[in-house]
């Protein structure tokens, strides 16, 4: 899907004006039909995935915003609401992702193969390992219109080898994402790469903490970048 730059100032939560730097710099990946500038959809969510650091909701924003939108996009809510799940059972990507949404799908009133099915199609286009053993299994974009957001953290029963990953790692934890809207999506998509980014945090994740262990330890690290 096409966007223009008010779009994705919309998506990002950040001016106009900061796209237009980001664009200027190269920072951000556009093309441009005759003098407008333009972007794909799915361009825009693996740039903020890929970008490890992404502190883009914190630019360009006064003081009120930055506290206000990261409590907005809150992962701490997002796992309360949807859960930590160990020892699934799966010896390709493909068998996690469906065993996993056998039990997620009932959480969600879905149906599991339509949203297995959607899962994949996103894989396809592009695996969502961000590397160091983790990977971000989503939609191409929001689609439960519920008024919250829910993050499903899966750890299977034997590491993916098949993945995908840029760095050729076996993915031992994956983060599926539910949002309930598609700035929320993004911004989630962003606060899990930036979590995963963090040393202490990754091999708090290689040890497949339970739910109320990884809750506090999101409350800490949130209600350290929230100041």
């Amino acid at each position: 899907m096409d966007l223009q730059i008010k779009d994705v100032a919309e998506l990002l939560n950040v001016t106009e004006n900061a796209i237009k730097d980001w664009v200027t710099a190269g920072q951000i990946p556009y093309y441009r039909i005759d003098s407008d500038f333009r972007f794909s959809r799915i361009e825009i969510e693996d740039w903020v995935i890929r970008s490890q650091k992404n502190d883009f909701h914190l630019r360009n924003v006064d003081d009120e915003a930055k506290g206000r939108g990261n409590r907005q996009f809150s992962l701490y809510r997002a796992i309360h609401k949807g859960g930590v799940l160990h020892s699934i059972p799966g010896k390709s990507k493909e068998e996690v992702i469906r065993n996993a949404m056998a039990i997620i799908a009932k959480d969600l009133a879905l149906d599991k193969d339509i949203l297995t099915d959607l899962l994949l199609d996103r894989e396809n286009l592009q695996p969502t390992a961000i590397g160091s053993g983790i990977g971000l299994p989503h939609t191409r974009e929001a689609f439960i219109k519920n008024s919250f957001d829910s993050v499903y953290v899966v750890f299977p029963e034997r590491a993916i080898s098949d993945y995908g990953a840029l760095d050729g790692k076996p993915v031992h934890s994956l983060f599926f994402l539910f949002a309930a809207s598609d700035k929320n999506h993004l911004h989630l998509l962003a606060k899990i790469a930036h979590f995963c980014a963090q040393q202490h945090l990754k091999q708090l994740i290689e040890k497949k903490p339970n739910k109320i262990s990884l809750l506090e330890e999101i409350k800490q690290w949130e209600s350290h970048i929230n100041t």
